[in-house]
């Protein structure tokens, strides 16, 4: 009995569970005390369970876990990431999940967030929508992160769109995208339609190229995004010379590049996203097409993708971003720097690692605003909040819970950089359903 009142002494510290773990243990205690009267003690002492530390200890953590607390009753606030470490989006993905891993890490050294550390799990989407969900389900039931950072695609971020809706569970989602989406449980850091897609396009009309061939992986981003450019191109008097369409990971592009040489565009708009891009760049040079005769303009090729590609495949080609790794602020220079001394100085950095390291400040100081990490909480903290990010001032709309960002068009150069050749000159207010262009009324809405 000793060891009972050792127990009770214990549970005074966390009240909260005190009469769940009370009544489990005495009825622990009773059973043993009161085994089969014939029983030797030797076959008492063999049979009753040992109540010591260890085994009050594991109580409580299975009372807590039970009683559904949150993460954070254990010193520590458990946030999740949620990106692909493999299959045909590791290319991109795996530095975004990098720079969030740094984000966290910095925020640790500096005490963590409300006096907490950030306990990280991390899990891999496997570039499978489906897989996604079943992650971020996990996330939120099993794990009780306060917070996920993650998705690429905008396949996965549909796919688990209604996982957090429905679990009132929190997504920072740091990848550009094609708009026309606005949820209350995600906070969007990369580039919506009219902070990337459509000042490109307008753009490239600009230089005058008129006649431009859409080219795009086969899932939900780059169809939306060629809807809006074909809409776009009809107001502002440019021409669609093709569209095209391959499956995330093809590698086959001998066909479509016979139908862009027939076309003759002016340029291509490319929506390809993961690996496929080797594979097109590659055998885009190899037929004898050049950045001078045929420039391509990509918006899911950022540095970490240009590794991948080659240099000498896709060098002089166009981007548009918010951010480059070349981008002249001083949190950039702080940025690179850390960076490269985490993961290696062969490593870059471009936008949606960037989008992604941010976004962590980003919730921090709404929750540290909210002194609290419910999600509707740090949503209404969260509206207005401000971080001297990489790229530059970050802001968050409260109406949309979107940031504020500057656009950004570039050039990629021999060393595999990126040089900006336009940007506005203040950040753009997001507007994901287009609503201050007249030529998107009739756009399909979320």
């Amino acid at each position: 009995m000793r060891q009972f009142f050792q127990f009770l002494l214990y549970a005074k510290k966390s009240s909260r569970l005190a009469g769940l773990v009370c009544l489990t243990l005495l009825a622990t205690l009773l059973l043993a005390a009161c085994g089969d009267s014939t029983a030797t003690p030797a076959a008492v002492a063999t049979t009753a369970p040992a109540v010591t530390t260890a085994s009050i200890t594991s109580a409580v953590t299975s009372a807590a876990s039970a009683s559904g607390s949150p993460a954070a009753t254990s010193g520590t606030i458990k946030v999740g990431i949620l990106h692909s470490l493999s299959g045909t989006m590791a290319i991109s993905e795996v530095s975004v999940k990098d720079a969030t891993v740094m984000a966290i890490d910095e925020i640790n050294a500096k005490g963590g967030v409300l006096g907490k550390k950030l306990e990280v799990v991390i899990e891999d989407g496997a570039s499978d929508w489906p897989t996604f969900a079943e992650k971020a389900k996990k996330l939120i039931q099993q794990d009780k992160v306060a917070v996920v950072f993650g998705c690429w695609t905008s396949a996965s971020r549909k796919s688990v769109l209604p996982v957090f809706e429905s679990l009132k569970g929190l997504l920072f989602y740091p990848v550009q995208y094609e708009g026309l989406e606005q949820s209350p449980n995600i906070f969007y850091t990369g580039a919506t339609t009219n902070q990337q897609i459509v000042p490109a396009v307008d753009y490239l009309l600009s230089q005058g190229k008129k006649k431009i061939y859409l080219l795009g992986s086969d899932y939900v981003f780059p169809r939306t995004a060629n809807t809006i450019i074909k809409a776009q191109l009809k107001a502002k008097g440019g021409t669609l010379a093709g569209e095209e369409y391959t499956p995330l990971g093809a590698t086959e592009y001998s066909t479509v590049l016979s139908k862009i040489k027939a076309a003759q565009p002016d340029v291509i708009f490319n929506t390809l996203n993961g690996d496929s891009n080797v594979a097109f760049f590659k055998q885009f040079k190899d037929a004898g097409f050049t950045a001078q005769s045929l420039p391509v303009l990509s918006v899911s090729v950022a540095e970490d993708e240009v590794r991948g590609i080659g240099i000498e495949n896709i060098q002089g080609h166009l981007t548009a971003w918010n951010y480059y790794q070349t981008t002249d602020t001083p949190e950039n220079t702080r940025f690179v720097a850390a960076y490269k001394a985490k993961y290696g100085d062969k490593r870059v950095t471009d936008d949606p690692i960037e989008a992604g390291y941010f976004g962590v400040y980003l919730w921090k100081l709404a929750v540290e605003k909210a002194a609290s990490t419910d999600v509707e909480k740090v949503r209404a903290a969260a509206k207005g909040i401000e971080f001297a990010a990489p790229e530059g001032t970050v802001k968050i709309d409260g109406d949309t819970q979107h940031t504020y960002k500057k656009v950004r068009i570039g050039k990629i150069r021999a060393d595999g950089l990126i040089d900006e050749v336009y940007s506005t000159p203040d950040p753009v207010k997001p507007d994901p359903y287009l609503k201050s262009y007249d030529w998107a009324a009739s756009l399909p809405k979320q």
